[in-house]
């Protein structure tokens, strides 16, 4: 199966259909799916990368981009849900950290669903107000100004006009569901919870990483890699290594019914 799946959610180059665990890896504000296009399991069929396409990036350019969280997570779930009659995990950095979540949390309340572990990077815990001026309504020029000391894009794309007007209504659509989220409080997620950060994050903290403990009732850790905001694209072989091995923790605990809240 190429790129171009038929579920068009989903970035499927190729499969690993004998892993034990498939882990949706959802992006950063502005990323998509192929920020994951060389992640794969350190240890053949261990698990699958299952890397996951929003609207409005790569091959799909030509649709609106989401604004508010609801409704993509909503959108995913419909998407999603033919994916996860086996064992599976969640990945996500950043705003994917928090799509991530949510998603879950909706799984679990609409069809009694969890994945055997949720791994969230460089996003504080979501019942922490962001204080921060929202940067999806700043003016262009102030927001190139922001993105520059996050150090997720490129100079060379912040100083080309073409690119950045192509860019920054994604961005800006994409801040706005983060900036405008507003945390319902719930009992734990039933599953482990694994949270990594970047060491000179000046974004989120290791306070702000900690603090998703509070949102499971099963085992959590955290992890600080070496880096900034953006630390998992120099901590990739790390990062794996790391889920490889807390989903083997989480597998060996896990029912073997995927449908099945843990007992």
């Amino acid at each position: 199966m190429n790129s171009q799946s038929l579920n068009p959610w989903l970035f499927l180059k190729s499969r690993d259909t004998e892993a034990r665990i498939r882990l949706f890896c959802f992006p950063y504000a502005g990323g998509g799916a192929s920020l994951y296009r060389t992640w794969k399991s350190p240890t053949p069929g261990s698990f699958e990368v299952l890397p996951v396409q929003l609207p409005a990036r790569e091959n799909r350019i030509n649709e609106a981009p989401f604004t508010r969280l609801e409704p993509l997570i909503a959108a995913l779930e419909r998407a999603l849900l033919l994916y996860v009659e086996r064992p599976f995990a969640f990945f996500g950095h950043s705003l994917g950290g928090l799509i991530a979540f949510e998603l879950a949390c909706r799984l679990r309340r609409d069809h009694g669903i969890l994945p055997v572990h949720l791994f969230v990077s460089g996003r504080s815990a979501p019942h922490i107000v962001d204080t921060d001026e929202p940067m999806h309504s700043l003016p262009d020029p102030e927001l190139k100004r922001r993105l520059r000391t996050l150090n997720g894009t490129s100079e060379d794309v912040l100083a080309n006009d073409e690119l950045m007007n192509l860019a920054l209504p994604l961005l800006k659509a994409d801040f706005a569901i983060s900036e405008t989220y507003s945390y319902a409080p719930r009992e734990p997620l039933p599953c482990p919870i694994s949270a990594f950060g970047g060491s000179h994050d000046l974004e989120v903290g290791s306070a702000d990483l900690d603090a998703w403990r509070l949102h499971t009732s099963r085992s959590f850790r955290l992890r600080i890699c070496p880096g900034d905001h953006f630390f998992l694209h120099a901590n990739r072989d790390t990062l794996l290594l790391a889920i490889e091995s807390d989903l083997e923790s989480s597998r060996a605990k896990a029912l073997p019914d995927a449908r099945a809240i843990y007992d």
